[in-house]
């Protein structure tokens, strides 16, 4: 089991004369996996058996380099998806098993007997591409999902800060859902950081479509409005829910809101800009 070049290549046309027999025998040895096949090609486009192919080819022939670069590929492609990696993992097992099965049977057909020292020299080799191609595909895995992660918390801070302009100095800040510590945390320095880029000098923030404030995140409210006016800008809060007021009084924050106060967007943008122009 030694393989030289030209076992490689009989090899290699051995498995393309069985190749619909390899993919039986490797379907047999990932259960789990079998029926998922079309889901996992609908999913995240990716081709187990074609793909399986060609890691068992690239194996046999040494190809190191193109074995780390295929599990960087695959990496991305499965952390793209929603696939779970104990798929992945039970798949990569079973291409092992299989392989090794038709290294077998490839010797039997040749009437080829190999030594252990050949058997053992041809087990180091397999398994540690198919262990490489693992650690490379774990690692890109990981890499990958830790950005995608990245990226999307950043989207979510963005969509949770949409400060919108609506004159040269003066933006509105429509604030929708639950106020928390982090959210909070979040607003604080996006806000501050954005009065500081746009020079905003008039801040319109609606609460009106904000359910509830956590009341351990109430001061943070208080002490973005007060960071707000150190900014410069004037802050001009529309839409105060009564749960909130309620809240604010109940834990002594009301007094300390520092900060106009309007019913309404609409309100407060008739009373702030239109009289405004008027004058």
């Amino acid at each position: 089991m030694e393989f030289k070049p030209a076992d490689v290549a009989l090899f290699k046309q051995y498995l393309s004369d069985n190749r619909a027999d390899f993919e039986g025998k490797l379907l047999d040895k990932a259960a789990n996996v079998r029926d998922k096949i079309d889901e996992i090609r609908l999913i995240g486009n990716i081709h187990l058996l074609h793909n399986a192919y060609k890691l068992v080819n690239l194996v046999v022939e040494d190809k190191k380099q193109e074995v780390f670069y295929f599990a960087q590929e695959e990496g991305v492609a499965w952390a793209s998806s929603k696939l779970t990696l104990e798929l992945k993992l039970e798949w990569v097992q079973a291409i092992r098993r299989t392989l090794w099965i038709f290294l077998q049977e490839f010797d039997e057909a040749r009437k080829v007997s190999s030594t252990p020292e050949q058997v053992y020299a041809m087990e180091e080799k397999v398994n540690e591409l198919i262990d490489q191609f693992l650690h490379g595909f774990f690692t890109s895995y990981s890499t990958y999902k830790d950005h995608l992660i990245e990226s999307q918390q950043k989207l979510v801070d963005h969509l949770s800060v949409p400060i919108i302009p609506i004159a040269e100095t003066v933006s509105v800040l429509p604030l929708i859902g639950e106020i928390d510590v982090m959210r909070a945390k979040v607003l604080e320095e996006k806000i501050l950081l954005e009065i500081g880029k746009h020079r905003i000098a008039l801040l319109f923030i609606d609460l009106s479509g904000i359910a509830e404030v956590a009341a351990d995140s109430l001061h943070y409210l208080v002490n973005i409005l007060s960071g707000i006016e150190m900014m410069g800008c004037r802050p001009v809060i529309t839409g105060l829910q009564p749960k909130i007021v309620q809240a604010l009084v109940r834990e002594g924050d009301g007094t300390r809101l520092q900060a106009d106060t309007k019913a309404s967007l609409q309100q407060a943008l008739r009373d702030y800009l239109i009289i405004g122009e008027k004058a």
